[in-house]
């Protein structure tokens, strides 16, 4: 019997999105999530006295700013070479991107083996009984099915494909060395090491052919438990355990809250709050960084929409709840108001059917759309792409947006006395 360790999309020293800017974050913890994370991936090889290590691509994130990220990396390896521990890994799209990889290469120890980018390759471990075949990326983008020319599987010995790939069917990915579950099988392997897609996951029970995911979080889309699988395999080849190991150090995680029936501000900081504790039991020990979703039909909400300090307060409860362990990312307003009433009168109603109208006819606005394209042109690609959702006439986000400003001058007016 013996053990290995998967993992994948490392993304070595790749910031985490969107939280430093907060106060009170822990910045330096937050810039060494990556090592803090691959540290913990080490220790358990170790720990677990795993055969070997597997690494499906990605171990570094583009070009690094200085030799830092690399000599980090040699320094854990050293420490598995110590343990008599070998890796074995492929080069993914970030690593082909990095300028600084392949001068790095012949400074790794001895016990990193990288496959070759040109072909694939089949490496032997020494007692003879377990081969690892794979291929590394040659450039940032490869649109090859390189899956197809692996070799055949070697009778006799436990056989893993290692490869960083998208599979076909996986959306917000690149389609990088695209391949098919029966591509995969044909192969008849007996595990399959996926790299790429950063959510863990088992595509199929036999061969197993797994996700690992990346071993932490660095944005809300990389929510939830962030690590490796430790892979347990038997005397005669069948694996016997296929476990996801969370190696993460700051998790990241979505809290949905149902406002439906909530009247007052302290009913909303109380199911906050409830909210709060449940993702912290979620997140262990960890620090987490929340994306508070507010959902349901309440009587707050045009209230909400018209004022901001009640989202600071919530950033306040959510570092006395989690004891300066929790900080809210974002708070996402999705609340809507219970069915208007038909007895609106004067400028209420005036407000009321005039945005309506609004809706109904989008095609009035274009030329308001018009008159802001100079300045969406100036805006950087990404962030025009969003502006763009939000003004396309007609469309969801657009009659949300509408339905907000309702809302905004449906407040003001109580404020000014406009129900009489």
């Amino acid at each position: 019997m013996f053990k290995f360790l998967h993992a994948a999309d490392i993304h070595l020293d790749s910031p985490l999105r969107g939280i430093a800017r907060y106060e009170g974050m822990p910045v330096d913890d937050i810039r060494l999530a990556t090592r803090r994370a691959f540290d913990n991936l080490v220790r358990l090889a170790i720990d677990e006295r795993v055969r070997f290590v597997l690494l499906a691509g990605d171990l570094y994130d583009g070009d690094w700013k200085d030799t830092s990220t690399g000599m980090f990396f040699v320094s854990r390896m050293a420490r598995l070479r110590e343990a008599g521990i070998p890796v074995f890994l492929v080069a993914g799209n970030h690593d082909a991107a990095n300028r600084m990889t392949k001068s790095l290469r012949p400074r790794l120890p001895q016990n990193v083996s990288v496959f070759s980018a040109t072909q694939p390759e089949t490496k032997l471990l020494p007692e003879g009984d377990v081969v690892i075949h794979g291929q590394s990326f040659s450039n940032q983008s490869v649109f090859d099915n390189l899956a197809a020319n692996y070799p055949a599987k070697r009778p006799g010995c436990f056989n893993i494909g290692l490869l960083h790939t998208s599979v076909s069917g996986y959306e917000g990915h690149e389609p990088y060395a695209p391949c098919t579950l029966d591509d995969l099988r044909l192969k008849d392997y007996d595990y399959w090491a996926l790299g790429h897609v950063h959510i863990s996951q088992e595509l199929c029970g036999y061969p197993r052919v797994v996700f690992s995911g990346n071993i932490q979080g660095r944005k809300i889309r990389e929510a939830g438990p962030k690590g490796c699988v430790l892979v347990t395999v038997g005397d005669g080849h069948e694996i016997l355990e296929c476990d996801h190991v969370p190696l993460d150090v700051i998790r990241w995680g979505r809290a949905s809250v149902d406002l439906a029936g909530a009247d007052t501000i302290d009913q909303l900081q109380e199911r906050v709050s409830d909210a709060i504790r449940a993702s912290m039991g979620n997140a262990g020990d960890r620090p987490l960084v929340l994306r508070v979703e507010l959902e349901g039909a309440t009587s707050l909400h045009d209230r909400l929409v018209a004022e901001n300090q009640w989202r600071d307060d919530l950033r306040a409860l959510a570092a006395d709840v989690g004891s300066e362990s929790v900080w809210i990312e974002k708070i996402a307003l999705r609340t809507c108001s219970p069915a208007r009433s038909t007895t609106l009168s004067g400028p209420l109603d005036e407000v009321h059917q005039y945005v309506q109208s609004l809706a109904a006819r989008p095609s009035e606005l274009a030329s308001v759309k018009d008159s802001v394209a100079p300045l969406l042109a100036k805006l950087p690609e990404d962030l025009k792409q969003e502006v763009n959702t939000w003004i396309e006439l007609g469309g969801e986000r657009f009659l949300r947006l509408v339905a907000d400003a309702e809302s905004l001058l449906m407040e003001r007016l109580r404020g000014q006395g406009g129900a009489q």
